[in-house]
C-alpha cells in the first residue's frame, strides 16, 4: 500500500509543507517492515488507562494487512479481538497472514504481539471494486454543518472556567482537555454544564470528526487506516451515557470491533459520526455507529462490545 500524495490538479494545490502533512500518516501509521509481513509500530497517544489505544492498533493492523495485497483492491470489512491490554512502553509487531488471494475477495489475518503474546487478532478482507445495480442507504441525520459547531476543546473549556462545575467533574475533564489526539472533533448537541453534572442522557451521540492535518487522495486503503483508528474514539463512552450521573467508570476496556466500508471517503475531510448503544448488560456494553460523508453518502459502519465495571457516584457532602 502506498502513501497517499497530493493532486497538482487545482483541487489539493500541490503538496503542502511537512508540517502540514497528518501525523496519522508521517507517525503512527507509519509502519516499519522487518521481513515479508511482518512490521513494527511505534505508540503515539496513550490514553489515561496507561493502556494502548485500541483505534491505533486496529489503524495499523489495517496498515499491515493492506500491504500484502493490490494497488487495486479495497478493503472493504475487518473483524478484530482485543485479547491482552497493551503495554504503551514497547513497540507492537504485527504479523500478516494471507489467508486468501481470491479474483474478487482477499482475506488476511493479522496478529499483534507484544512480549512474544498476542495483544489483538484481526481478519480484514479486501475486494475488487464491482459495481452493482443493487443499490440503497439510510439518510444521513439532518444537524447544523461543522463550520457553525465549537470545537471539542473549547466546549471543555467552557465546562472548567464555569464556576458552578463540580469538582468531581474537574479531574476528568482537564484530562480530556490535556489529550494530544491527532483528530480534530466538534459535537452536534454539546449538553450543558446543567445538563452535564444533573441529567443522564440517551446512548446516543453525534460529532463531527476528521484527522488533524492533511493526508490528500492517494490510496482510499489510507483513508480507511485512518478512519479505523477514528472509530474507537470516544465509542464505547456511548454506552455510559445514561450512568455517568449514578456512577463512574472503573474499568472498561473494548473486546471486539467491526467495520465496513462501503463507499470511498477522505478521513481528513469532516465526517459525522452517529453513535448509539442499544444494549449494554452482564458487565458489557454494545455500540453502532455510522460516518457519513458530509454529501450524505454512508461510507462506514461499525460495531463494538466492551467491558464496562462502575462504581456508585458518590454525591457531593451538603452539610
Amino acid at each position: 500500500m502506498s502513501f497517499p500524495q497530493a493532486r497538482e490538479d487545482g483541487q489539493d494545490g500541490g503538496d503542502p509543507p511537512p508540517d502540514l502533512r497528518s501525523v496519522l500518516v508521517t507517525s503512527v501509521l507509519n509502519l516499519e517492515p522487518l521481513d515479508e509481513d511482518l512490521f513494527r509500530g511505534r505508540n503515539y497517544w496513550v490514553p489515561v488507562t496507561k493502556q494502548l489505544f485500541g483505534g491505533q492498533i486496529v489503524g495499523q493492523a489495517l496498515v499491515a494487512a493492506a500491504r500484502s495485497v493490490s494497488e487495486d483492491v479495497r478493503v472493504h470489512s475487518l473483524h478484530c479481538y482485543f485479547v491482552r491490554a497493551g503495554d504503551p512502553k514497547v513497540p507492537v509487531l504485527y504479523q500478516v497472514e494471507r489467508t486468501r488471494t481470491g479474483r474478487s475477495f482477499s482475506v488476511r489475518s493479522v496478529k499483534a504481539v507484544q512480549h512474544g503474546r498476542p495483544i489483538f487478532i484481526c481478519q480484514a478482507s479486501f475486494q475488487q471494486v464491482q459495481p452493482s445495480p443493487v443499490q440503497h442507504q439510510f439518510s444521513m441525520p439532518a444537524v447544523p454543518p461543522p463550520e457553525e459547531l465549537p470545537d471539542y476543546k473549547t466546549v471543555i473549556d467552557q465546562y472548567l472556567r464555569d464556576p458552578a462545575l463540580q469538582a468531581k467533574y474537574q479531574v476528568g475533564l482537564k484530562r480530556i482537555a490535556a489529550r494530544d489526539v491527532p483528530i480534530e472533533i466538534k459535537l452536534v448537541n454539546p449538553s450543558t454544564l446543567s445538563q452535564l453534572q444533573n441529567r443522564c442522557a440517551e446512548p446516543k451521540q453525534m460529532f463531527w470528526v476528521r484527522a488533524q492535518g492533511y493526508i490528500g487522495e492517494g490510496d482510499i486503503k489510507m483513508h480507511c487506516c485512518v478512519a479505523a483508528y477514528i472509530s474507537d474514539y470516544a465509542f464505547l463512552g456511548t454506552a455510559l451515557l445514561p450512568h455517568h450521573c449514578r456512577y463512574k467508570v472503573h474499568f472498561m476496556v473494548s473486546l471486539d470491533h467491526s467495520m465496513w466500508f462501503h463507499a470511498p471517503f477522505r478521513a481528513d475531510h469532516w465526517m459525522l459520526y452517529e453513535c448509539e448503544s442499544p444494549w449494554a448488560g452482564g458487565s458489557r456494553g454494545l455500540v453502532r455507529g455510522h460516518l457519513w460523508r458530509r454529501d450524505g453518502v454512508l461510507a462506514v459502519s461499525c460495531a463494538q462490545e466492551g467491558v464496562i465495571r462502575v462504581k456508585p457516584q458518590h454525591s457531593e457532602s451538603k452539610l
